[in-house]
């Protein structure tokens, strides 16, 4: 979960020099990610009921294994069209690890349990943004943007022959039928759960505005180097694990929708002070921590909430929730990179205050107060 995190968020502080390399606008270069994105979307929609039917270990196994040679050959890249390839089956084979990784943790906790599991999990994940984007800030300043696709894309294969031998070989949760559609009609099926799509999409596309932009905001803004933005980067991934391990106990309360509404809205506007504001270089990183921090909440909230609800599915309903996560990644990055381009980086976080806004009201006309349970 680690080095999957770090492998969707590691284009952040090298869009300047991608963009400088294939000479292209750093607005374009900002697509690759949403390509990746968008490859994970369809890939964590589609693996779910593959995971539930045949279990946890082959996805994980082959899904690292794609990932780790893919992000290999990505550091070989010979122009702008072949990285954008490479990095859609990146995206593809990326997209199989979480929703498979956070149901095996579904299949074997109670459901009490399985928020403060998660929250934990993703703090864990989250210190990607803490050690691993910042790493491949300081690796790029020292052998070019190359060098971080080669050292992670070793690691992921390394990953994969440790899975094939450590991962459970059984599944406890027992067998399993294979179905495919009605596994994703039954979850259609629920209103909350549409909710919750909708408002985690709306919610992780301000996220990723916020962090994908803001290297570039620093490098821009700020006069930074790619290297010097590692510790900036560093101290704002702290924001992303402490979010994660704020959803366990977020998830417990009774009005938690509200709560969750509540902190990506102000999360949003912290986003719109950050780009729209001329601060010092730290006051900048602070309002990025808090931002970034609060807008970090929702996705382990949401599912924890999600594998409540499922059942037998829950693959499929995170890896659901997992393309909403993923489609919300294509708008922020996709619809960041338009607004940058058109109005600068203020334009950003007006965007990123207004998709908060709008999964707050999302949250609040279909959720409200209720404590959801089955």
């Amino acid at each position: 979960m680690f080095l999957t995190q770090s492998v969707s968020l590691m284009l952040a502080p090298l869009l300047v020099d991608l963009a400088a390399d294939f000479d292209v606008s750093v607005t374009a270069a900002g697509q690759i990610a949403a390509a990746t994105f968008a490859a994970w979307a369809i890939s964590v929609l589609s693996v779910g009921p593959i995971s539930d039917s045949f279990g946890r270990r082959p996805v994980a196994v082959i899904g690292l294994t794609l990932l780790g040679s893919s992000v290999l050959a990505s550091s070989f890249a010979p122009n702008f069209g072949a990285l954008l390839g490479l990095r859609i089956i990146t995206g593809l084979s990326g997209g199989m690890i979480p929703p498979n990784s956070m149901a095996a943790v579904a299949d074997v906790l109670a459901p009490a349990r399985r928020a403060q599991a998660f929250g934990l999990l993703m703090a864990f994940a989250s210190l990607s943004s803490v050690l691993g984007v910042p790493g491949v800030a300081i690796l790029a300043s020292v052998g070019g943007w190359r060098i971080p696709f080669l050292v992670i894309g070793h690691l992921l294969l390394i990953c994969a022959v440790l899975n094939w031998f450590w991962y459970p070989k059984i599944q406890s949760s027992g067998p399993r039928s294979f179905s495919f559609i009605s596994r994703y009609k039954e979850m259609a099926a629920i209103g909350i759960f549409r909710s919750a799509l909708a408002a985690n999409f709306l919610q992780r596309a301000a996220f990723i505005a916020t962090f994908s932009y803001l290297a570039a905001f620093l490098i821009s803004r700020h006069g930074m180097s790619v290297g010097e933005t590692a510790v900036p980067l560093a101290i704002v991934g702290v924001g992303i694990v402490a979010g994660s391990a704020l959803a366990g106990p977020v998830t417990g309360l009774r009005n938690r929708a509200r709560v969750v509404a509540g902190c990506a809205l102000i999360g949003g506007f912290a986003s719109l002070i950050l780009f729209s504001i001329d601060l010092p270089v730290w006051g900048t990183v602070g309002v990025a921590l808090v931002g970034i921090m609060l807008l970090s909440v929702c996705w382990p909230a949401f599912l924890a909430i999600s594998t409540e609800i499922s059942g037998s599915s829950q693959a499929t309903a995170v890896g659901m929730l997992g393309a909403s996560n993923q489609l919300g990644g294509v708008a922020g990055a996709s619809l960041g990179g338009i607004f940058l381009a058109l109005g600068g980086f203020s334009t950003v976080g007006f965007f990123c205050i207004g998709a908060t806004l709008v999964s707050a009201i999302v949250l609040q006309l279909t959720v409200g107060g209720r404590n959801i349970k089955v």
